[in-house]
């Protein structure tokens, strides 16, 4: 809707894991890419390094946005991940977030593009960033009335999120290669690189949801202990860390990825607190207080894979039988706690993940409409 010198965007304000931020109904948005990101960069204030006229919290984690559509074919919904960044006018839909992911279902619920079925409603979600299938689970229980809403209050804590919310339960399936086009884009558990000015450095660069480079901490001179802000404060330890991404990039088939938010960094060490592994994830030029979703997913698959930088490091936990086969599950530190991440493994070979699983949370923050200048749309949508 149109009301003078500005379009009225219908939008749901979500938290999703440890990330925020507005989702949309894709037929409420233009048809065009580039005049879909200019409303999504005029909704989150970029670029401004407060994002101060926008939505916008002024870091990558609270600069994201979700697109939602009906599905065809074996999905129920579909949706785009767009990633924007604080002081960029970017706008970049190619990788997944699986963090945002958790907010989909309830968003479609409550738009009323999917119906609840029961006291837990699933549905399989197509992330058109990478053709990736999730299977979503959320807690719809029947209000007094009898029609069922989403349950956001909940028993189900997460690190990196204050408090508890209900659990909502994601489920991916072949998502090796999801942007780099295979699990182990070079061929190999491990390589050593060479790097302007750092010299041979032993990484493990994965895919497996995500695009990742696993290196140990010690060989960028960290200690893998350090906390996100000292990270940041560092500047020639995160200028190791560039040089050696931009290298990566270019070894992984992903090109110059100066500005590309992939792949992500992720600095291991030996477990400090009963877990698998310890991380300090990169997003990639800033730390992530904690970790994301995918990242843990992927950092939790080059842990079990024997050879990797990863695993050389991990105190990896046995392997249990499930109904679905063998699996197990990893417990990946962060700054902030800990990520458990559930493997599948095939059972003719355990170096083989066949699926993976994790908890997170979500909430609906505020449902209203987006104020965009009629000059960057006019409210005609797809």
């Amino acid at each position: 809707m149109r009301n003078g010198s500005r379009t009225h965007v219908r939008c749901l304000l979500m938290r999703g894991g440890s990330s925020r931020g507005p989702f949309f109904d894709a037929r409420d948005l233009p048809a065009d890419t580039a005049e879909r990101d200019t409303v999504l960069l005029a909704v989150m204030g970029s670029p401004d390094p407060l994002q101060i006229d926008g939505v916008g919290g002024g870091h990558p984690l609270t600069s994201k946005a979700g697109i939602v559509a009906p599905a065809t074919g074996d999905a129920d919904v579909e949706w785009t991940f767009a990633q924007l960044q604080p002081d960029s006018d970017r706008v970049d839909t190619t990788p997944n977030c699986g963090n945002m992911l958790a907010a989909v279902l309830p968003f479609a619920i409550e738009t009323g593009m999917v119906t609840p079925t029961g006291d837990t409603t699933t549905a399989r979600v197509l992330t058109r960033n990478t053709g990736a299938i999730a299977e979503i689970t959320v807690q719809t229980p029947a209000a007094d009335d009898g029609t069922r809403y989403v349950r956001y209050d909940g028993d189900a804590r997460i690190d990196g999120v204050p408090g508890t919310a209900a659990p909502v339960r994601i489920g991916f399936v072949d998502t090796a290669g999801s942007v780099a086009g295979s699990l182990l884009p070079t061929g190999n558990v491990r390589d050593t690189v060479v790097v302007p000015g750092v010299g041979p450095i032993d990484v493990t660069m994965i895919d497996n949801g995500q695009p990742l480079v696993v290196v140990d901490a010690r060989g960028l001179g960290a200690t893998g202990e350090e906390s996100p802000e000292e990270i940041d404060a560092d500047d020639a330890l995160r200028a190791r860390i560039e040089a050696l991404r931009i290298v990566t990039g270019h070894a992984m088939g992903l090109g110059d990825v100066t500005t590309k938010p992939y792949p992500k960094m992720t600095l291991v060490s030996a477990p400090r607190n009963g877990g698998t592994i310890s991380t300090r994830s990169l997003i990639p030029h800033r730390t992530h207080r904690s970790i994301g979703v995918l990242a843990a997913v992927t950092a939790a698959t080059a842990a079990v894979l024997p050879g990797s930088v990863a695993h050389g490091l991990a105190v990896t936990p046995p392997v249990t039988t499930a109904e679905t086969g063998p699996e197990t599950t990893l417990s990946v530190e962060h700054p902030t706690g800990e990520f458990s991440v559930t493997l599948g493994l095939d059972p003719d070979d355990p170096t083989h993940v066949t699926r993976s699983a994790l908890l997170r949370t979500a909430r609906l923050i505020m449902a209203g409409e987006a104020m965009v200048p009629s000059t960057v749309f006019r409210g005609d949508p797809a």
